[in-house]
């Protein structure tokens, strides 16, 4: 469990060093006050980013518990694929395939910096926002989509399929099987609960934008 623990906080300090990296080269924050000055004052402004300068340590915190909560749901939900396929696995084993997919997702903002420090030097908040890279969002636009759309476009991407079979390839190592039964796992698990977490975001999108 040791091991499992380093993992996890590995990954964690990972995702949090990178995203202050990104933070800071792409300006992000200067990019958010010269939106914000379109609706706030310059005095409002300022007390905006005061309040989130004192707070800003919450971070640090945010980032684990998301990756703890993400990483543990997803485990549970192919801990109970596999025992309806009749396969008895213990779940920190799940878990560490978990944790181990996950540091595929370490790519994507290092790639989204590398693009826009790069390629697209001239860009805006929203650019940033609906960036994501080796996806389908990126070959159709977000501009000519419906806001609603955004997010599925987003989640079809290269890495999320990286993800699902490098998940299905360990399972079926772990099992003593092969990749299609993991797949096959993975795919009555973990693809439907995703579909219906996409679903439930473009739900919520729909009815609030």
């Amino acid at each position: 469990m040791k091991n499992l623990f380093f993992k996890y906080a590995l990954l964690s300090l990972s995702f949090t060093i990178i995203t202050e990296i990104t933070n800071y080269l792409l300006n992000l924050n200067g990019l958010l006050r010269y939106f914000l000055s379109d609706y706030l004052t310059t005095k409002e402004i300022n007390s905006y980013f005061e309040f989130q300068n004192k707070w800003h340590w919450l971070t640090y915190f945010f980032i684990p518990i998301v990756i703890l909560l993400k990483t543990s749901i997803i485990t549970l939900i192919l801990y109970v694929g596999l025992f309806l396929s009749s396969r008895d696995l213990k779940y920190k084993d799940i878990w560490r395939i978990v944790l181990d997919a996950e540091f595929i997702f370490l790519l994507v903002p290092i790639l989204k910096t590398l693009w826009f420090l790069f390629f697209q030097t001239n860009y805006d908040l929203s650019d940033i926002q609906n960036f994501y890279p080796l996806s389908a969002l990126n070959i159709l636009g977000y501009k000519s989509l419906e806001t609603w759309f955004v997010y599925p476009f987003q989640t079809l991407n290269l890495f999320e399929l990286a993800y699902i079979i490098y998940i299905a390839f360990r399972l079926g190592k772990i099992t003593n099987t092969n990749t299609d039964y993991g797949l096959k796992i993975v795919g009555l698990s973990y693809v439907p609960t995703l579909i219906l977490w996409v679903a439930t975001v473009m739900f919520f999108t729909l009815n609030y934008s």
